[in-house]
C-alpha cells in the first residue's frame, strides 16, 4: 500500500495505531534548517488525544523525537525519520471484534483487499496514523516560514447543524489562531464554540457521534505553485484532504455554489495594486487554471460522524452471519477539533513540495 506524499519534499508515514510506534521519513528537506523536537511538538500537542471531555480519554503523551537528518540542530538533506512511541493501547476492548465488520470502517474493505489486518483500533486505516503527516507537516511550515510570507490556519466553522454565519467576517490569520486555542473545539467563535461543545457532550452521552466542517486559509502564498494539468494545485490540495480518515468532501474557493452563478458573477476582475496584479474578488479560492495566483487561498473540509458509537448496531462477520455490534474502547464522539492541525499540516505538505518544484519552472531560478 502506498504510504508516500508529495514528489520532491516526500512524507513516507509508518505505524498503526497499536503498534509499537507511528512517525514518519521526510526525505528532500534542504539541509541547513535548523530544527530541533521542539519545532514539532506543539503542533502534535494539538492533536493528541485526551485533550478535553470532547475527545477520546486515551492517553498518549505523543513525544516525539528525531532519530536521524540532523546534526547540530540543523537538518544535513539527508532523510528526517520522526517517530512517535504509542504508549496506552488497549487491545481488550477490540476483542469481539476480530471477526465482525464495524459499520463505515475499513475492516471489511481491508479484509477484502488484503485479507490479513491488524485488528485493533484500525490498525494502519486508524487517524492515529496522521501524527506523520502532522510531525512532517510541522517541518514543512518551518520551511516556507523561512522562504515565504506563506501562513497558514484552520478552523471548525461547522459542527452537526451549528454553524457559523455565512456572512461571518473572516479576521487575520494570526487573530484565528488566537481566538481558537481559547476553546476545545477550535471554533473563532466563542459563543458559538461553547454550543458545539455542548452538543458534542450531549451527543456523547448518547453514545453518538457527530461530524462537521474544517475551513482551511492560506494567507500569502507565493504566486506559480502548482500545473495546468496532472499536478493541479487544487487537485493536490483536494487529494490530501480527501486522504485524512473521516473526511468526506471538499470545496475549494466558490465551491458547490459556482454552479449556481453566472460567469458574469463568478468571473475575479483582475485590477493593479500598485504593480501587483489582484482580483477583486476571489471566487477562485486562489487557485486558477491548477496555479496559485497570489490571492487567500481558501477551502472548506467536510468531516462525517465518527464510525465507532457505543449505540448498537446490526452488522455481519467474516462468516458473512448477521450480528448485533455495540463497541467499547475510547473513541472521539467528534474527530473535528483534533483534525484542525492535521488539515493545517497537509496543506503545508503540499505548498512546501510545490514551492521546492517550482525553483525548477525556470532557468533563471535553477
Amino acid at each position: 500500500m502506498s504510504s508516500v506524499l508529495g514528489t520532491l519534499f516526500r512524507t513516507v508515514t509508518f505505524g498503526e495505531s497499536h503498534g509499537k510506534a507511528v512517525g514518519c521519513v521526510v526525505e528532500n528537506c534542504p539541509a541547513g534548517l535548523e530544527l530541533t523536537e521542539s519545532d514539532i511538538q506543539p503542533d502534535l500537542d494539538r492533536r493528541k488525544p485526551g485533550q478535553s471531555q470532547i475527545t477520546t480519554q486515551r492517553k498518549e503523551p505523543d513525544t516525539v523525537t528525531i532519530l536521524s537528518g540532523t546534526y547540530q540542530n540543523k537538518t544535513t538533506g539527508a532523510p528526517i525519520t520522526l517517530v512517535v512511541y504509542n504508549k496506552d493501547q488497549n487491545e481488550k476492548d477490540y476483542g469481539n471484534l476480530q471477526h465482525v465488520f464495524r459499520p463505515s470502517h475499513a475492516d471489511y474493505t481491508y479484509h477484502v483487499k488484503y485479507g490479513h489486518r491488524a485488528l485493533t483500533g484500525g490498525g494502519r486505516a486508524s487517524a492515529r496514523t496522521t501524527i506523520g503527516v502532522v510531525a512532517a507537516g510541522a517541518i514543512a511550515k518551518k520551511l516556507l516560514g523561512l522562504k515565504t510570507r506563506l501562513k497558514i490556519a484552520a478552523f471548525v466553522s461547522s459542527i452537526y447543524n451549528i454553524s457559523l454565519p455565512q456572512d461571518y467576517k473572516l479576521p487575520d490569520i494570526k487573530s484565528i489562531q488566537n481566538e481558537i486555542e481559547k476553546n476545545p473545539v477550535r471554533c473563532p467563535d466563542q459563543k458559538l464554540a461553547s454550543e458545539m461543545e455542548n452538543l458534542i457532550l450531549n451527543v456523547s452521552k448518547e453514545g453518538d457521534s457527530v461530524g462537521g466542517i474544517i475551513d482551511l486559509l492560506i494567507e500569502d502564498p507565493p504566486t506559480g505553485l502548482g500545473s495546468p494539468t496532472v499536478d493541479r494545485l487544487d487537485a493536490l490540495l483536494a487529494s490530501v484532504m480527501m486522504g485524512i480518515p473521516a473526511v468526506k468532501g471538499v470545496e475549494i474557493g466558490s465551491g458547490f455554489s459556482a454552479a449556481k452563478m453566472k460567469g458574469s458573477e463568478h468571473n475575479d476582475s483582475f485590477y493593479s495594486d500598485n504593480g501587483r496584479i489582484r482580483t477583486r474578488s476571489n471566487f477562485s479560492g486562489g487557485i486558477q487554471g491548477g496555479i496559485s495566483n497570489g490571492e487567500p487561498i481558501y477551502m472548506r473540509i467536510a468531516f462525517k460522524p465518527t464510525a465507532t458509537i457505543k449505540k448498537e448496531q446490526q452488522t455481519v462477520n467474516d462468516q458473512g452471519q448477521e450480528v448485533v455490534l455495540q463497541s467499547a474502547g475510547r473513541h472521539d464522539p467528534c474527530v473535528v477539533p483534533r483534525a484542525v492541525p492535521i488539515v493545517e499540516a497537509a496543506a503545508a505538505l503540499v505548498l512546501a513540495d510545490q514551492f521546492l518544484l517550482a525553483k525548477l519552472n525556470k532557468i533563471d531560478l535553477v
